[in-house]
């Protein structure tokens, strides 16, 4: 038990440590770009950040074998910031849409996000082995919120190869709406529970 829990661990600092980078390369770019797909995916970061943060805390109350109320207060908030998220794309990506916004080619942003792509599907397969390991839900939240980040460095991979290929400005708040879309997904399932499996 004691070392599935330091695998645990491990797990959740190397997240932290991807991400507070992934974070911060995405949103300078972002910016730089005048990209809301980049952007909402340096903030979507952030938030993995967030809920990696909060799942070393439970780990720690896990160990110490608290009650589960504990874990659906971490759910709720990890939930809630995907659903602020969400909020925060569509109404930047429907400002975009609307006022036509063209933003600039980021060759960085498709970088990172090609290999985010890997590294946070390779992150979400171990944390959910560990979390039925240990039978701890917000771990088992967390690797699903680590490959939303997989599916989400796809979906803003498209968007700014697109972009910069064919200059196809409306493909990067598409491509921002979508990661919305992906967000209230896995915020509702963080809040109610309900986690499909995945193998």
């Amino acid at each position: 038990m004691i070392h599935d829990l330091r695998r645990a661990y491990r797990l959740e600092y190397a997240t932290i440590a991807w991400n507070s980078a992934e974070a911060v390369i995405a949103l300078i770019f972002g910016f730089l770009a005048g990209s809301i797909a980049l952007t909402a995916f340096g903030f979507d970061s952030v938030i993995e950040v967030f809920s990696a943060v909060v799942v070393l805390i439970e780990l720690r109350s896990h160990h110490e074998h608290a009650e589960g109320k504990a874990e659906q207060i971490f759910l709720r908030l990890i939930g809630g910031s995907f659903f602020l998220l969400a909020v925060y794309i569509v109404i930047e990506a429907t400002w975009d849409l609307l006022g036509r916004a063209r933003p600039h080619e980021s060759i960085p942003g498709v970088i990172l996000t090609a290999l985010s792509i890997a590294t946070m599907w390779f992150l979400a397969a171990a944390k959910h082995r560990e979390g039925h390991q240990i039978e701890c839900q917000p771990l088992i939240a967390d690797s699903r919120e680590t490959r939303l980040c997989a599916l989400l460095s796809a979906v803003t991979l498209a968007g700014l190869a697109l972009n910069a290929a064919f200059g196809w400005w409306w493909a990067d708040p598409i491509a921002a709406l979508g990661i919305a879309g992906l967000a209230l997904s896995e915020g509702y399932e963080a809040i109610t529970g309900r986690h499909p499996e995945h193998h």
